[in-house]
């Protein structure tokens, strides 16, 4: 049972709870488990079983496809207060496709077993609506990550995604391999680092073990196209 800080966060996170039953808000609450992963573990992958709702407290995650030669494709990432059904792909018959979950820092979520979540969207209509909501949106993020990698040139695709570090982390230094920037982006880190290169040689970035300072996001944005 979670403790009155982490229950009144649970029902910030879970936008339908005022209109569950006292009944469905017990069943809840009894059945959302507060789990802890490090940094670097994979949370579900489509070899696993049925993970449920993820509703994040702390740290981050990263959802991606895996190809069979072992290529990423970033599709979204989150942060907290944010939620993931794409995890209880089994509740949503729409949801035709497997995703793998990694935690990319030391994370807590709250984890709504599949039954409980499935037999709360069967009986609450509030419920089966934001699930679809928030399904759709992942599925915006999806299309988002599609079109990026089949319609924008490599040096568009890596501006795009450091100033969007940058946004998200606030700083101009960015602790971040190049390995790590080629997952997410979806391309081969060879690839990524000869871009970064010459982003280096343009006095765009600078480069060091581990990380990558933004010099000039004037310049980026103009190659990003914004």
């Amino acid at each position: 049972m979670l403790d009155s800080p982490n229950l009144a966060l649970l029902q910030a996170y879970f936008s339908p709870w005022p209109h569950l039953s006292q009944a469905q808000q017990a069943l809840l609450a009894e059945n959302a488990a507060q789990v802890r992963y490090r940094k670097g573990t994979n949370l579900h992958s489509r070899d696993s079983e049925c993970l449920g709702l993820i509703l994040l407290k702390s740290g981050a995650l990263r959802t991606y496809l895996l190809s069979e030669d072992g290529r990423e494709i970033t599709l979204y990432r989150m942060g907290p207060g944010e939620a993931c059904v794409l995890s209880a792909s089994c509740v949503i018959s729409a949801i035709t496709f497997d995703v793998h979950i990694d935690a990319e820092e030391d994370t807590e979520i709250f984890l709504v077993s599949a039954s409980v979540f499935a037999s709360l969207a069967k009986e609450n209509i509030h419920v089966e609506c934001w699930s679809y909501r928030t399904a759709t949106e992942r599925f915006s993020d999806v299309i988002w990550a599609m079109q990026q990698m089949l319609f924008r040139r490599m040096d568009q695709r890596l501006a795009v995604f450091l100033l969007d570090e940058r946004a998200r982390t606030g700083q101009d230094q960015l602790r971040i391999t190049h390995e790590q920037a080629a997952r997410y982006i979806g391309s081969a880190r060879e690839v990524v680092t000869r871009m970064l290169r010459y982003f280096s040689e343009e006095g765009i970035v600078a480069l060091s073990r581990g990380g990558i300072r933004i010099l000039d996001r004037e310049r980026l944005r103009a190659i990003a196209g914004e």
